[in-house]
């Protein structure tokens, strides 16, 4: 077990989290953000271009990117599902990843993106010509459903590691390099030892591949999946605060959605392992969110409290 020094978490909870609420003003959402951005996070995704017609929290997208408090230090993105919503990306102040992406599950992708798989895959090359243009490099990879789907049942690894052969090659055919993969458990199905077999897996054929967790806390086992990933070394994950988000095609309405920032930093700081995070500042961001939501979010922390708060004099940090 080779546990990092330090991990990155970038927050998704302005995008993710807000997608399927009611549509917020976007005053609050731009006070919401600015409150992430004095936290420590070093990476937050605010928005996503997609049509307002779909998506209509989304429909401010350019106004809330131009209207932020921006910090030092702090590298604000946004999410994009087609190249139109690239390009409306490449006329906003965020910065972009040139990566391409593909969902692990066929059924996933007929029911949320209404194609296949087959055919994310043949307009990868439009997407390599569409970042060329834009003098964006190719270095990313990523995997919806990389685990398991409700539609689906559990992927096969052997079909996730063909996926990422078949992406390496085409970008590797373009020119380009890739570097990191990001695996996403986008309906919650993953369990610790898949996640250090997949890992080991991927390390063993591609040891210069980094690789980014995106996780869920659908079942239960989101901050067990970030430990087991913790194990293999990993340290990139995506979070979101308070646990807003989720994805829409979670088999009981209401469950648990993305693992909460505050959360896995609060797990990395109990092990030694440094997030450049402040917790209190987490936790007042997460009590925003329940207040712009309107209900209690599932993230821990903000019910039970910091133990140095609860018990000042006897609180002693203690590691594993």
């Amino acid at each position: 077990m080779t546990l990092p020094a330090r991990v990155q978490l970038y927050e998704v909870g302005p995008r993710e989290g807000f997608q399927s609420e009611p549509v917020l003003d976007t005053e609050k959402k731009v006070a919401f953000v600015n409150a992430l951005s004095r936290t420590g996070l070093r990476h937050i995704e605010v928005t996503s271009f997609v049509s307002p017609k779909w998506v209509p929290q989304m429909a401010d997208a350019e106004a809330l990117l131009r209207d932020i408090e921006r910090e030092p230090g702090v590298i604000y993105r946004a999410a994009y599902l087609n190249i139109q919503g690239l390009q409306r990306a490449l006329q906003s102040d965020v910065t972009l990843d040139g990566s391409l992406v593909l969902s692990a599950s066929d059924a996933f992708s007929q029911r949320n993106m209404n194609t296949t798989t087959a055919d994310m895959f043949a307009k990868l090359p439009q997407w390599i010509e569409a970042y060329k243009a834009a003098n964006i490099r190719v270095k990313q990879m990523g995997f919806m459903a990389s685990f398991g789907c409700n539609f689906e049942g559990y992927i096969e690894l052997s079909h996730l590691m063909k996926l990422m052969d078949n992406v390496m090659n085409l970008a590797a055919d373009a020119g380009e390099s890739i570097q990191k993969v990001k695996l996403a458990d986008t309906m919650g199905w993953a369990n610790p030892e898949q996640i250090k077999r997949t890992v080991q897996t991927i390390q063993d054929k591609w040891p210069h591949l980094d690789i980014h967790l995106h996780l869920h806390d659908t079942r239960g086992l989101g901050l067990a999946n970030v430990y087991a990933g913790l194990q293999e070394g990993l340290w990139e994950f995506d979070t979101a605060i308070g646990g807003l988000g989720g994805c829409p095609f979670a088999a009981v309405k209401g469950a648990p959605g993305n693992i909460a920032t505050e959360d896995v930093a609060f797990l990395c700081e109990q092990m030694g392992i440094d997030t450049g995070l402040h917790l209190p500042a987490l936790i007042d961001c997460a009590n925003l969110a329940e207040e712009l939501v309107g209900r209690a979010l599932p993230g821990h922390l903000t019910k039970g409290g910091l133990q140095a708060h609860i018990r000042p004099h006897t609180w002693k940090h203690v590691q594993g």
